[in-house]
């Protein structure tokens, strides 16, 4: 990653879903891990979340969807970091992601996904495995 002391994530709730509690596990998991977590709460367009990520100098955007609007926001999201020439952010997600789309999002620019059942330990060493 090139940058050296803490790993910097933002967990981001997009869309109209309202259902938050595995997003704030999982940045609490991450925060006890050692990570720094910004939490940007329900309801995000990808626009704000890309904005907040930039602007907190984040190394990972981790998106939390369950509703189903993943078609629409992971493409946005991936569309608005290349408009503004960001090419030094990783995207990770959770939620409800059928596994026979995993390989499209994953060559989209989506790095992994973790679905239903994924423990924090294994959301945790994935990215501590990618970030030094």
């Amino acid at each position: 990653m090139g940058k050296k002391g803490k790993i910097r994530i933002l967990i981001a709730k997009p869309g109209l879903d309202g259902h938050d509690r595995g997003a704030k596990v999982v940045a609490r998991a991450l925060r006890d891990a050692g990570m720094e977590v910004i939490y940007t709460g329900l309801r995000q367009s990808p626009e704000d979340i890309v904005e907040a990520a930039i602007q907190e100098d984040v190394q990972f955007i981790g998106l939390s969807i369950l509703s189903g609007a993943h078609s629409h926001i992971f493409p946005k999201v991936v569309e608005l970091l290349k408009e503004r020439g960001v090419d030094d952010i990783r995207i990770i997600a959770g939620g409800i992601i059928p596994d026979e789309e995993i390989p499209k999002w994953k060559k989209m620019g989506i790095e992994a996904i973790f679905g239903p059942g994924s423990s924090t330990t294994e959301i945790i060493d994935y990215i501590n495995g990618i970030a030094n």
